[in-house]
Parts: structure tokens; C-alpha cells; sequence
């Protein structure tokens, strides 16, 4: 009996010692080609990360610009504002002009009819002499009857001749006033037409420079929100290469029988912060402060200072640590059963986990601070749901 068991033990002594080395060996090539997957995977999520990188970037320099020819546009208002000054006083000199033309006009219609008189009286008196015949002073002082006569004759000729200069004098004064409101008129009405065609000019070049300022800015807000479309697309695909990323190390560690990090099944989370800090912004949609569009605000804000520790909130394995789109620098951490949480505007060199760490409850991840799109230090909290946010208060209460 003995004889017929110590083959049979023998047998399986070796079955197993050539199955254990082949148990082994096919754990290590099923880890080595989820190293490769991960390899390959981080290359996709850096390459994933420059194009948001880059696509920031290119926000951050269209949204200078348009601050830019924003301020233009201000100052193109003050100009117009400076221009419409002119301009009311270019119609002021206008309508000043106008009225000193219009009294111009006058004089000139009154002078010339003044001179017209004055012609037709002269002419008048020709033609009397003429039908007349000519007769001399001499005779007509002459002829008196008496001392009295000659006198009142004199007086009567020095009358006349008096009135004859007065009526020369007259017409050649009104007549040189006629060629001067006439030269006066010209030179108004040169000035109107230049005043005219300042105050068009004036207008067609704010015209154009407020028409050119405003199609800037409608170009430059269409890259804005197409770069925008752009970073939020790479966002998604880091999200799902860092999915993809977490699923692997579940791979490995399960190949490599490594324990599992993730222990949360359900319960309060703890508090992400080490002091209670004022939520400054909740769970809602709203108004987003920075870029001034509706949003959905996916997580909470907690209000504290630049530096505050930041914690993890629950057991977990580290799956992103990074710039990301608006969050700035932001830390994502896998706590299993589909539960992840967010902590986003980490202060500048202020993450202090990478990729694939694996922390606990209350761990430093990070310390608080303005990256990305924020107002002022604080902690952005979120808590995701498969991948989709959800109210993170109850979790905290």
C-alpha cells in the first residue's frame, strides 16, 4: 500500500513544483503588459495634457488681447466722446458762420440797393440837365435880382454840390463795402465747406475704428470659445485616460495580489480642509465670476487662505495630478466603487502627490490656493459619482 502512495505523491510533488513557476511567470507577463498599457496610456494623457496645455495658453493670450481692444474700445469712447465735443462745436462755428453769412447777405442786398439809388438819382439829374440843357453855376449865380437872390443862389449851389459828393462819397463807400462782404462771403463760405468736411471726416474715422474694434472683438471671442471647446474636450479625454489609468492599476494589483487601497463603501467622507472654512460658492448653477457665462458649479467652494493643507477625504489611489482647464492645479483621487473626489485651485507648486500615489484619510495632498479660473484662494471641492458630480455636502456632514 505504501509502495502504490509514494508515486502518486511523488507524481504530484513535481506537478506542482512545474505549476507554481508557470503561475508565476504568467502573473509577471500579464503585469508587464499592463505596464506597457499604462506606458502607452501616460504618453496619450501627456500628449492630451499639452494640447489643454497649449490650448490655455492660447485663451490666456486671446483673452489679453481682447482685454486689450477692450481698453481700446474705452478709449475709442473717450474719443468719440472728444469727438462729439468737436463736433458740436465745429456746428456751433457752422451756424455762426451761417448767421454771419445771412448778415452779410443783408448788407450786401442793402448796399447794393443803396448804390442803385443813388445811380438812378444821378442818372436822374443827367438826364434833366440833358433835357434841359446845360446850364453853368455862373449863370445861375448871375442871374439873381438881387443881393438876397445871389445869396440864396449860392447857398442852393453849395447845397447841391455838397449832396453830389455826399452821394459820390456814399456810393464809392458802399461800393468798396460790396466787394469786401462779397471777398468776406467767399471766404466764409470756403470755411463752412471745410468745417463740413472736417466734422464728416472726423465722424467716417470713428466710424471705422469703433466698426473695426468691435469685429476684433467678435473674432477674438470666437477663438476664445473655440479654444475653450478645445480645453474642455482634452479635460474629457484626461478624465477618461486617467479612468482608463486607474482601471489598469486595479489590473495590476489584482495580478500582483497587491491590497487594494480603495476601502470606502459607502458614509460620511472627511473633512478636505484642516479648518472649517465658509463655503463661498455652492452647488448651483450660477454665474461664473471669471469668465462672466452660466454655468453648472459641479462641486463647492471653500473660502481659506493661500497655503491651507488640503487632505484627502477618503482612502484612495491618486489619479491625476496636474494643471487641468479651469481648475488650475488639481489633484483627483479614486476611492473605489465609482467614487472619486476633486480638489482644484491648488496654489503653484502646492500638489504635493503624483500619479498612481496612494493615500489615506486625512493625508497633505496639497495646500490652497488661485490657479485657473478663481477670484481669490480657495479650495474647490468635488465629489463625483461614476464620474459625474454630485452634491459633495452630504458626504460632509
Amino acid at each position: 500500500m505504501k509502495k502504490k502512495i509514494l508515486p502518486v505523491v511523488l507524481t504530484l510533488g513535481m506537478a506542482m513544483a512545474l505549476t507554481v513557476p508557470n503561475a508565476a511567470s504568467y502573473a509577471a507577463s500579464a503585469t508587464d503588459k499592463i505596464d506597457q498599457q499604462l506606458t502607452q496610456l501616460k504618453k496619450q494623457k501627456a500628449e492630451a495634457q499639452q494640447k489643454a496645455n497649449n490650448a490655455q495658453n492660447q485663451i490666456t493670450k486671446v483673452q489679453s488681447e481682447k482685454d486689450q481692444t477692450t481698453k481700446d474700445m474705452n478709449s475709442l469712447v473717450n474719443q468719440v466722446n472728444e469727438a462729439s465735443k468737436k463736433l458740436t462745436q465745429l456746428n456751433e462755428q457752422i451756424d455762426q458762420v451761417s448767421d454771419n453769412l445771412e448778415a452779410n447777405a443783408k448788407q450786401l442786398d442793402e448796399a447794393a440797393a443803396r448804390v442803385d439809388s443813388r445811380d438812378n438819382m444821378l442818372k436822374s439829374r443827367v438826364r434833366l440837365m440833358y433835357m434841359n440843357g446845360f446850364v453853368s453855376y455862373m449863370d445861375v449865380v448871375l442871374s439873381a435880382t438881387s443881393f438876397s437872390d445871389f445869396l440864396n443862389r449860392i447857398e442852393a449851389l453849395k447845397s447841391i454840390v455838397n449832396q453830389d459828393k455826399e452821394i459820390l462819397e456814399s456810393n464809392k463807400k458802399d461800393k468798396e463795402m460790396v466787394t469786401q462782404k462779397k471777398a468776406e462771403t467767399e471766404k466764409q463760405l470756403d470755411s463752412v465747406k471745410a468745417l463740413y468736411a472736417e466734422a464728416d471726416a472726423l465722424r467716417d474715422d470713428l466710424q471705422a475704428k469703433e466698426k473695426a474694434k468691435e469685429v476684433k472683438i467678435a473674432s477674438l471671442a470666437k477663438q476664445e470659445r473655440e479654444l475653450e471647446d478645445i480645453s474642455e474636450e482634452s479635460d474629457k479625454q484626461i478624465t477618461m485616460l486617467a479612468k482608463q489609468e486607474a482601471d489598469l492599476q486595479a489590473k495590476k494589483r489584482a495580478a500582483s495580489n497587491t491590497k487594494s487601497p480603495f476601502t470606502y463603501a459607502g458614509g460620511k467622507l472627511g473633512y478636505p480642509l484642516t479648518v472649517q472654512a465658509p463655503i463661498t460658492s455652492d452647488f448651483v448653477f450660477r454665474i461664473n465670476p471669471v469668465t462672466g457665462k452660466p454655468e453648472n458649479h459641479k462641486g463647492i467652494d471653500l473660502g481659506a487662505p493661500k497655503g491651507t493643507p488640503i487632505l484627502a477625504a477618503e482612502n484612495g489611489s491618486v489619479i491625476y495630478a496636474s494643471w487641468m482647464n479651469g481648475y488650475g492645479n488639481c489633484v483627483i483621487i479614486d476611492h473605489g466603487n465609482g467614487l472619486w473626489t476633486l480638489y482644484g485651485h491648488i496654489m503653484n507648486d502646492g500638489i504635493y502627490v503624483k500619479v498612481g500615489d496612494v493615500v489615506k484619510r486625512g493625508d497633505k495632498i496639497a495646500g490652497v490656493g488661485s490657479t485657473g479660473q478663481a477670484t481669490g484662494n480657495h479650495l474647490h471641492f468635488e465629489v463625483r459619482k461614476n464620474e459625474v458630480p454630485t452634491d459633495p455636502k452630504p458626504f460632509l456632514r
